[in-house]
């Protein structure tokens, strides 16, 4: 059974799980799906058609599932998904997704987002990711598992960041940033590879390594886009523990529809 505070408003059709707790003047609409246990702290706003999993905490003064910021949006009944056990801190906003995409905007497991972050419409971020305060994401953007954003990043609509990525404080982001990769900036610029993070995370010094080298490839060799993936390809077959990595870094290349980041 769900616990709502008194003074909270809570539509007679939400859906709420077991032990899903509403706190004081906080609003859940009526399309707005909240999962086990999960947690809306005081002066929270749900609404839109919003699904949320479990084990989530949501703090105060978050916007969460309002209308996309976008002028080309006339109502659809577009959506918004949170996965579980992610921790929303204060004054986010993440907003419903539209229909000019696939119509919905997904966070998926494990994340931290601090405060004053913003999902825009039909952003798609992975698991285990953090945002630091104020990072800001235009519509459209998507973020693999793991990603750091530091600090008043910015992301231009469109652009995708690779999986186990860093981008640093007060970054302006207007391109792709392939996995695995370090960059900081205005305009952002690549670094090197995101060698503590991957630690961290148990990848071995011969994965690292491997990493390492297939950046120098891309970044440093002077070849073309076309003759660093034939040499990527190369390493990826020669570093078998590293097979699966390097595949993830070469096959982003592919996908990257702004050009990577210099």
């Amino acid at each position: 059974m769900a616990t709502i505070h008194p003074t909270a408003i809570v539509d007679p059709k939400a859906q709420l799980g077991e032990g899903v707790e509403i706190g004081a003047y906080s609003i859940v609409g009526p399309d707005v799906v909240i999962g086990d246990r999960t947690w809306v702290g005081p002066h929270v706003v749900i609404e839109g058609h919003t699904t949320i999993g479990c084990d989530n905490k949501f703090f105060q003064f978050s916007s969460i599932g309002a209308p996309p910021q976008d002028k080309k949006w006339q109502g659809e009944p577009t959506r918004l998904e949170v996965g579980d056990r992610n921790t929303i801190r204060e004054f986010c906003t993440f907003n419903l997704g539209t229909v000019q995409d696939k119509g919905v905007t997904k966070l998926g497991n494990d994340n931290w987002i601090s405060a004053y972050v913003h999902l825009a419409h039909d952003c798609v971020v992975g698991n285990h990711t953090i945002f630091s305060n104020n990072a800001q994401m235009a519509g459209h953007v998507e973020i693999g598992d793991w990603v750091i954003m530091s600090g008043y990043a910015n992301v231009h609509q469109f652009c995708k960041i690779g999986a186990h990525a860093f981008v640093g404080m007060s970054t302006s982001l207007t391109q792709d940033v392939p996995p695995f990769v370090l960059l900081n900036g205005n305009p952002a610029q690549a670094h090197g590879i995101n060698i503590e993070g991957l630690k961290r995370r148990g990848f071995t010094r011969e994965q690292i390594n491997a990493l390492r080298a297939a950046y120098k490839t891309l970044y440093r060799s002077g070849l073309t886009l076309e003759e660093a993936k034939a040499a990527l390809l190369e390493q990826e077959q020669a570093t078998p523990d590293a097979a699966e990595h390097l595949r993830a870094f070469r096959t982003f290349l592919d996908t990257a529809s702004r050009g990577i980041v210099r």
